[in-house]
């Protein structure tokens, strides 16, 4: 948490006004465990979800270390909404936009059903996540490279859009974006530190 990252550094938790979050433009997990927007797709037999397999293809999705490979899905807003909450995060640095370019439509997860109730909070046990069923709303993709693009106004208004639509159900500027791996693929779209 942002809290615990000031532990011992001789700063107290009050001192810190700024706090970026740095969330990918999709939901990625390493290991088991519960994923309600997972698409999924098994690199060792090509066989499962076709989006699933392109997120993480062109993602690079794969351990630094183990080469073991990530599992993906589509962007989770009640995870992220409740991370961002317990980190008091106020800004958001959004990667990897450049990985959705070739898809025809986007999907972001908005709300969870559980025992026939739409929730907008995550349940707190791993049992609750995997009984839950994602609520998707759906956005028309952009199916052209935004990768080096040089500022907001210049990315596909589709994409704009999306990136809108994270800030309104995040309640949070995206304050950094990135559209690549190299550095001159970022995007500075309000600076941390400018008042």
């Amino acid at each position: 948490t942002s809290g615990g990252a000031v532990t011992g550094s001789g700063v107290g938790v009050t001192d810190i006004d700024y706090v970026v979050g740095i969330v990918k433009a999709y939901t990625t997990r390493v290991g088991g465990g519960p994923f309600p927007t997972e698409l999924i797709y098994d690199v060792s037999t090509d066989e499962g979800d076709e989006i699933g397999k392109t997120l993480g293809t062109v993602g690079c999705e794969f351990g630094a270390t183990t080469g073991r490979q990530r599992r993906c899905g589509w962007l989770d807003m009640v995870t992220l909404n409740r991370s961002f909450n317990l980190n008091a995060v106020t800004g958001i640095c959004l990667t990897k936009l450049d990985v959705l370019d070739s898809l025809d439509s986007i999907k972001i997860c908005i709300a969870y059903e559980l025992n026939g109730v739409e929730v907008t909070t995550p349940p707190y046990d791993a049992q609750g996540y995997a009984d839950a069923k994602p609520v998707y709303i759906e956005m028309p993709g952009w199916n052209t490279s935004t990768i080096g693009t040089s500022s907001f106004d210049s990315l596909p208004i589709e994409a704009q859009n999306y990136i809108r639509k994270v800030e309104e159900l995040s309640g949070l500027p995206i304050d950094i974006l990135s559209t690549g791996p190299d550095r001159d693929e970022t995007l500075i779209l309000k600076h941390p530190f400018d008042e």
